[in-house]
Order: C-alpha cells, then structure tokens, then sequence
C-alpha cells in the first residue's frame, strides 16, 4: 500500500560540514570528477556542488551504467557534452572501463607534475569504487549502502595522480515524492530512512503507467522467491529486501529514470 502522507529525507550533520570543508579544499585541487548514477543523472546531481567547486574544470562519470538504459544514456551524455561538461559513463566495478578515464584527465590539466582532483557526488552513486578503480586496488572503503564515507581524504592513485575523496552530500530537501522514492530505490538513501515496501509499490505503479512488465510486483516476487510465513501469508516485509538487491543487480532488467531535456 503506498502511504500518501510519507517524506524521506536524510541530511545529517556531517553532510553540512563537508560541504564546507570542500569548500575550503576546492583550491587545492586541478580538477573535479562528479560521479553521478546513471539511472537518475539529474536527480543524483547536487546543484549546490556549483557554489562550491566554482569554475573547476569538471568530468562528469556517469556511474552503474551497466545497469541503465543504454540508450538514455548515450541521450544523457549528448546532453551534457553539449552544456560543456565532459561526460563519460562507466561500470567502476571494471577497471578497463573507468581506465579510460585517466587520458581525459591529464588532457585537462596539461603540463603539470602531479594532478589532483577531487571526487564528489551524492551518497552512494560509485565514488569510492571509482578510486579503487583507478587505483587498481583497494584504496577507499567500499560498501553498497549510503554514507560510508564521512570524511574527506587523500588516495595516491599513481605517481601523478592525487584524488581527494568527499562524503556523499544530498540536498537538504529532496523537493519531490517521486524523487525521494527514486533516491532510495537506487541507494542514495539508507534503509532505516524509509519503507522499502512503500517505495517499492511507487515503483511499481510507475512502471505500470509505462508497461515496463518486466518489473515483478512485490507480492508477486515474494511469492516467486519462497518469501511466505505459516498459512501461505506473504512475507512482504523480509522480500523487499532482496527485491532492492536484485533491483539494485539490474536482475529485472535495466532502466533509467529521467529523459534529458529537449
């Protein structure tokens, strides 16, 4: 059942210290990567990161795109490149896919020593999977859930590179319901944050309105998966947390969420 009157939002406090120790940092470094997820390239962007980072040279990664749309993606990066961002989509779970990265960055930054940059983004979209990936090792602590990391730090990547890594920053007010439950779906948000079912029947009345099919239903799921308590009752509760997984593992198949302007 969706529950009409629920509002998820999460900015705890070391989210408004970060942002301004970025602020004070955003000197000391060459160049700014924002990792967004490709699966919502607009809403997993902060608008306030542009007070912050100023008129940086900026590359855009747009992140997890083995589990988006393809072809939106390809629209997303048009999009971008046109408003004179760098955009690149990649997989940071594959090292040949972010490797290709590194070129671009020393193209940006031309005739300097060593080139720092700073990684930023909202919470959980691939930021410390992007430096293990670059750094072709275990760098930054990684783990599939929002607000790992908490502090800035430095990771030597190479002997030229230098990657500042920021805590992920959400604005203080997510400004629509569709966006809170999109955030969620796709891991910018913490669970205890907010009911898994109710987000996820919001998503299933959205793909209903599109004929995305291939998206099970809670209920439909749990009973595909066994998830049932004495007298055949559906365990909706316990199925909607391997739901999120197998979402979040494009199982039911890819998607993105948002069209890039006309």
């Amino acid at each position: 059942m969706i529950d009409d009157n629920a509002v998820i939002q999460w900015f705890p406090g070391h989210m408004a210290q970060s942002m301004r120790k970025m602020g004070e940092r955003v000197a000391l470094v060459d160049v700014i990567i924002e990792v967004v997820d490709a699966r919502l390239p607009s809403l997993s962007t902060n608008p306030h990161l542009d007070e912050v980072v100023g008129v940086k040279p900026r590359v855009m990664l747009l992140c997890r795109e083995d589990l988006a749309d393809p072809t939106l993606t390809g629209k997303w990066t048009a999009y971008e490149e046109q408003r004179g961002v760098r955009a690149i989509p990649v997989n940071g779970k594959q090292v040949g896919s972010v490797g290709h990265v590194l070129p671009i960055l020393a193209e940006m930054t031309a005739g300097r020593k060593t080139l720092r940059a700073m990684v930023v983004g909202i919470p959980n979209t691939g930021k410390s999977t992007i430096i293990n990936a670059l750094a072709k090792r275990t760098a930054a602590k990684v783990e599939d859930k929002a607000g790992v990391t908490r502090q800035l730090q430095w990771f030597r990547v190479s002997p030229t590179l230098e990657i500042m890594d920021t805590p992920g920053i959400l604005v203080p007010k997510i400004a629509t319901r569709e966006a809170q439950w999109q955030l969620a779906l796709c891991g910018a948000l913490p669970r205890e944050r907010y009911d898994a079912e109710d987000v996820i029947a919001r998503f299933n009345a959205w793909t209903a309105v599109r004929g995305r099919d291939n998206f099970p239903t809670l209920e439909a799921f749990a009973r595909a998966r066994g998830f049932l308590r004495r007298g055949n009752v559906v365990d909706l509760h316990n199925a909607a947390g391997a739901y999120l997984k197998d979402f979040n593992e494009a199982k039911f198949g890819r998607i993105t969420f948002e069209e890039p302007p006309a």
